[in-house]
């Protein structure tokens, strides 16, 4: 699908001035990319790629959709900012409306929901973690291949030791035990615990899915010792898998959410939400934010939500993932696709996942090796069938590319965000 496009490269020596210019965090860019339409974005030479990553599962609506773009530059026009001494329409309407969601997921719920805005996922996890300390307990329990963040009360949270070795001794008193295993969580909570920090399906770690009655079994612990439930849905909520949060099929309601990534739309934003009791846990003087629920970011937050709803885009995301699923697994080299959604873990019987995405980039594919052996997809909610099915027909290329063959599946944690 590789093409150009009249959108030449600005300069030549791209890498040389990344290098030059930026800390060196992440490693060389593998593209340069110029702009974006819907699902396909263009780089520097002017070939053009179909993103199933979404920036990390930020990119809701694609790239240029026409009601973010309207909602930023509308808001921006009236009000840019205005700190956390005053407020806007557009935080105080995001906030109902994030409550109002979550209580739609949740009937019968009989407690309110209380927001506060950040600028990222990470942030709205250090939210999360102030509030849990408010129970004047400091023990959390997480889970092996998590991820929180890169903040030094998310990275706490954190399992991979390739985060936090470099900046240990981290805050905090954090259990880590198996994703997955309700029994080694419930071992590990006490009466001191202050927190359950889970994601309901781990994204970085390549999407993996927990049992069935595994949020059940957390909410069940949580409760016999007084401990907060925390889900995590930054990388899983706002429709990414079928539903406005990922939990909300377990029928369990959790004490906190923290949500960011595909909230704004590729405008940042996060959001720190307690329900009931939790909600009231923060007071003033407790915590802050400059840009916190800064009306720009509300505004294209309410208009990711509002394309959303009006497009039926969570029906859309149902049906799609199923049909990308189905059409992935069918090749003899996966070992099977996990996930909800636009959200989905393929599992290969080797471990070439990076191989693969090489192979999918050179053929006009963006796709994530979040593990050795698991490529991780996070598409716009609005990619079409056509798109969807391109990918399908491509694949086998793209694993004979990679050298893939058939054997044991290497399912380790991987990296990414």
């Amino acid at each position: 699908m590789t093409q150009h496009s009249e959108h030449p490269a600005t300069s030549p020596d791209h890498a040389g001035r990344y290098a030059g210019a930026l800390m060196n965090t992440f490693g060389p860019p593998k593209l340069v990319l110029t702009r974006g339409e819907g699902a396909r974005v263009w780089d520097a030479e002017g070939r053009v790629y179909l993103d199933l990553l979404g920036g990390i599962a930020v990119n809701a609506l694609g790239h240029g959709h026409p009601a973010l773009v309207e909602a930023v530059s509308t808001q921006l026009h009236t009000l840019g900012h205005v700190s956390n001494f005053f407020t806007t329409e557009a935080q105080i309407s995001l906030a109902e409306k994030l409550g109002a969601l979550f209580g739609a997921e949740h009937p019968g719920l009989d407690r309110g929901v209380k927001v506060f805005f950040t600028n990222s996922g990470t942030e709205a996890n250090e939210a999360a973690l102030k509030l849990t300390r408010r129970t004047g307990r400091t023990h959390l329990v997480a889970t092996e291949g998590c991820f929180h963040g890169r903040t030094m009360g998310a990275l706490a949270l954190t399992s991979k030791e390739a985060y936090r070795t470099p900046f240990e001794p981290l805050p905090g008193e954090v259990t880590f035990v198996p994703y997955g295993d309700a029994e080694a969580l419930a071992a590990a909570v006490t009466d001191q615990t202050a927190a359950i920090v889970l994601e309901p399906i781990q994204g970085e770690a390549g999407v993996v899915v927990p049992p069935a009655e595994y949020l059940a079994a957390a909410r069940s612990v949580a409760d016999e010792h007084g401990a907060l439930l925390w889900f995590d849905e930054v990388q899983t909520g706002m429709g990414r898998t079928g539903a406005w949060f990922a939990h909300s099929a377990s029928g369990v309601v959790p004490d906190v959410v923290t949500l960011a990534k595909g909230l704004g739309g590729g405008f940042p934003i996060g959001a720190c939400l307690g329900i009931g009791a939790a909600g009231d846990l923060l007071q003033p003087g407790n915590h802050g934010t400059t840009f916190g629920g800064n009306p720009v970011a509300c505004a294209a937050a309410l208009a990711v939500i509002r394309t959303i709803e009006q497009d039926d885009l969570l029906e859309h995301v149902t049906v799609l993932g199923h049909k990308l699923a189905d059409g992935l697994a069918a090749d003899p080299r996966v070992a099977r696709v996990d996930g909800e959604g636009l959200l989905l873990g393929i599992v290969l019987h080797s471990p070439a996942a990076p191989a693969v995405a090489d192979a999918a980039l050179a053929a006009g594919f963006i796709i994530n090796p979040a593990a050795p052996g698991r490529v991780r997809l996070a598409p716009p909610l609005i990619l079409t069938q056509e798109e969807a099915a391109g990918f399908v027909e491509a694949w086998p290329g793209i694993l004979d590319a990679a050298g893939v063959g058939t054997g044991p599946a290497d399912d380790p944690s991987g990296g990414g965000a």
